[in-house]
């Protein structure tokens, strides 16, 4: 297959995916965006592409077609490739979409017309300001197995790890990146918001915060969850918890509850004593 790419969707992912891409020997071909200034900006971001407002039959003149829509869009966005092509002319081609929450199920007007189908999801964050480095990122695949080789090939290219989930576990997968991704940087930003309390600027804060949770996450990786366990519940000291409780009293309610469950989580997940730790900590928070 000549790697030849046509883009579908020229937001953060799309930008940061066909830039890579092109740096690494695929040529460019349509790259898509709701209206044809975007276009232009993702193509002089990306460093190659035919800038387009609309899906059109020019898409298939690639061999690799990648929807990079929010995940609200890629059945639009499959229905709408597959009434300007024909069964002959999306036969044999490869249509994946970046999507970690939804199946390659959702491109199944595009497999009907003759396409390979798939998804390669990269478990990476995108942020507005910087596109991130994809070294040794896990690249969550799935879908017809010749469109989920070109996806590992992808993925490969870019310095990425290629990981086969099966498609009625994408929910789940995705969910999994939650945690590590949106819901820490909750926890940061209220243990900032804390800081900020008692008279810390937001730069010491974030240091002060962001050296244990490296720490954290070090030990993790090599001692495994038990081990990399630290703080007052893992040491059985219940009354420095109790002062916790207290003091976030005078915050945010979210922020009580909020540690309230994060405590039972660790406790269900990290100690040896699960049960006998929670039966402690539901006298203390009936205090």
């Amino acid at each position: 297959m000549k790697k030849t790419l046509a883009i579908v969707g020229a937001g953060r992912v799309g930008r940061a995916l066909g830039r890579l891409l092109r740096q690494r020997g695929w040529r460019i071909g349509a790259v898509v965006a709701r209206s044809k200034a975007t276009a232009r900006a993702a193509a002089k971001v990306i460093g190659a592409g035919r800038p387009q407002s609309s899906i059109t039959a020019g898409l298939l003149e690639t061999d690799v077609i990648l929807i990079c829509t929010p995940d609200a869009a890629v059945a639009a966005a499959a229905d709408e490739l597959a009434g300007v092509a024909g069964r002959a002319s999306l036969r044999g081609k490869i249509v994946l979409h970046t999507s970690g929450a939804v199946s390659s199920s959702v491109l199944a007007p595009l497999a009907r017309c003759g396409a390979w189908t798939g998804s390669m999801h990269p478990m990476q964050t995108f942020g507005r300001r910087s596109a991130p480095r994809l070294e040794g990122v896990i690249f969550g695949l799935e879908g017809d197995a010749r469109a989920v080789r070109v996806a590992a090939r992808m993925a490969g290219s870019l310095g990425g790890i290629a990981v086969r989930i099966p498609a009625k576990d994408k929910a789940a997968y995705h969910c999994a990146g939650g945690f590590a991704a949106q819901h820490v940087l909750a926890v940061m930003e209220a243990g900032i918001q804390m800081l900020l309390r008692v008279g810390f600027t937001r730069r010491q804060a974030f240091r002060a915060l962001e050296n244990l949770a490296r720490q954290t996450l070090e030990n993790l990786g090599a001692h495994g969850p038990r081990a990399a366990w630290t703080g007052p519940v893992a040491r059985g000291d219940f009354a420095t918890v109790a002062r916790h409780v207290r003091v976030l009293r005078h915050f945010p309610a979210a922020f009580g509850r909020s540690y309230v469950e994060l405590t039972r989580l660790a406790v269900a997940l990290a100690s040896p004593r699960p049960r006998e730790v929670l039966r402690r900590l539901a006298r203390l928070l009936k205090n």
